[in-house]
């Protein structure tokens, strides 16, 4: 059977720079910049404009090519096209995430010169601020934008502001933007704006402010499972489980919709805290009810028992969770190595292939890190940690205390 190339432009029907334009984003987002790259080759000349230019700068700008991306830019520039502004505030926040903040600067006042600074404009400059700690900067452009009609400050803006102040913790501050934040919340966005507001008051500790604001998001109309996950995100981080327990026989006798991230945080609560038989029972209670258990689940459980060195549970727990299919997730890489480790020391070869297997089936470990840990399994390895072998399915090259962070931090989603 004939399939039509991606790359080829003979197949693009109807030819219009837009099209041309979408084609470009979708090859980069599913085949790679370099395939995206090669189709602009072949598009003909007087077929290239400013919306072809405009989504290969897009293209680069995702994948932070930055050298390419300055040149597109500057070919852009000399199109004049009336929508120029959403091209120069694709690169402020393309130089805000690779930290340069000087190129940032100095093209926001050529953008101030030519007088196309829009809302989009001063967030991004502002997100920069915060990302570089920078107080000052936060605060002078804050007092502009609240000065500016050009510019949109919303609650996003205020929260945005005490995400700067928390990170020198500077909470009286932090407390300041938050009541300004909630002021600005109403309509369609009051209840995203409360979810981020419980978060926020229990990143400082504010119990009172977070048990406030629920009562508040209580007399909503509706109830939301988001609402609900924040604020149980926000009493864990508060360490008041007896609350959060509270809340959660709320969620049960109200929910219409199920939504298995509530289980799962609570379930990882229990095995975090050591409180495996709290855990149990709470998978009991969710299996009788007639709930499906995904694999994220399983695998908190299955981390609990590792962590309480019930290695035969750990592995029998972490088999039912990578016979999950769920897509786009990956077991605990602590326990999977750790369950795969116990099983070779015991010499049961079997189970540990089986279990390696359904996580190849099942998309969790890539086809490399299932042949390395296949190898190490059988002893071909045997100079080499276990962990070593599937670091660059979890990106884990980076520093390592972050990456156990990463893992063994309550889920939230």
């Amino acid at each position: 059977m004939y399939h039509h190339s991606p790359l080829s432009f003979s197949s693009l029907h109807p030819c219009a720079s837009g099209d041309i334009a979408k084609r470009i984003s979708l090859i980069s987002k599913v085949r790679g910049l370099e395939q995206a790259e090669s189709f602009v080759k072949g598009v003909p000349v007087a077929k290239i404009g400013f919306k072809v230019y405009a989504a290969l700068l897009k293209c680069y700008a995702d994948h932070k090519s930055l050298e390419e991306a300055e040149a597109v830019m500057k070919i852009v520039k000399e199109l004049h096209p009336m929508h120029l502004v959403g091209c120069y505030n694709l690169m402020l926040k393309l130089y805000a995430q690779m930290g340069k903040y000087d190129k940032l600067d100095r093209l926001m006042q050529e953008m101030k010169a030519k007088d196309i600074c829009n809302a989009p404009t001063f967030t991004i400059r502002l997100n920069a601020y915060v990302a570089a700690a920078d107080i000052k900067g936060m605060e002078k452009l804050l007092m502009q934008m609240e000065a500016d009609p050009v510019a949109t400050v919303d609650w996003c803006t205020y929260t945005t502001a005490a995400n700067g102040y928390l990170k020198i913790h500077n909470f009286e501050k932090v407390t300041a933007m938050l009541k300004k934040s909630e002021h600005l919340s109403r309509g369609k966005t009051v209840r995203q704006a409360c979810e981020s507001l419980l978060c926020m008051y229990a990143a400082i500790g504010n119990k009172d402010e977070v048990y406030r604001l629920w009562s508040r998001m209580k007399s909503f109309k509706y109830s939301y499972n988001s609402s609900y996950l924040s604020v149980l995100s926000s009493l864990v981080k508060l360490d008041d489980i007896d609350g959060a327990e509270k809340i959660l026989d709320e969620w049960e006798s109200k929910h219409t919709h199920y939504d298995a991230r509530i289980p799962n945080l609570m379930i990882n609560v229990y095995c975090k805290c050591g409180q495996l038989d709290k855990a149990e029972a709470y998978i009991r209670r969710l299996l009788d009810s007639g709930k499906k258990l995904d694999g994220r689940a399983w695998d908190c459980l299955a981390s609990g028992y590792r962590t309480d060195n019930d290695m035969e549970k750990a592995v029998q727990t972490m088999k039912k969770a990578v016979l999950s299919n769920r897509p786009r997730w990956r077991p605990n890489p602590f326990t999977l190595v750790a369950c795969i480790e116990y099983q070779k020391g015991k010499g049961d070869l079997e189970l540990a292939l089986e279990i390696l297997d359904l996580c190849k089936e099942n998309g969790h470990i890539s086809v490399t890190s299932y042949d390395r840990l296949v190898s190490y399994i059988r002893s071909e390895m045997p100079d080499t940690k276990p962990l070593d072998l599937i670091k660059e399915d979890y990106q884990m090259d980076g520093n390592p205390q972050l990456v156990r962070e990463k893992w063994f931090n309550v889920i939230d989603g």
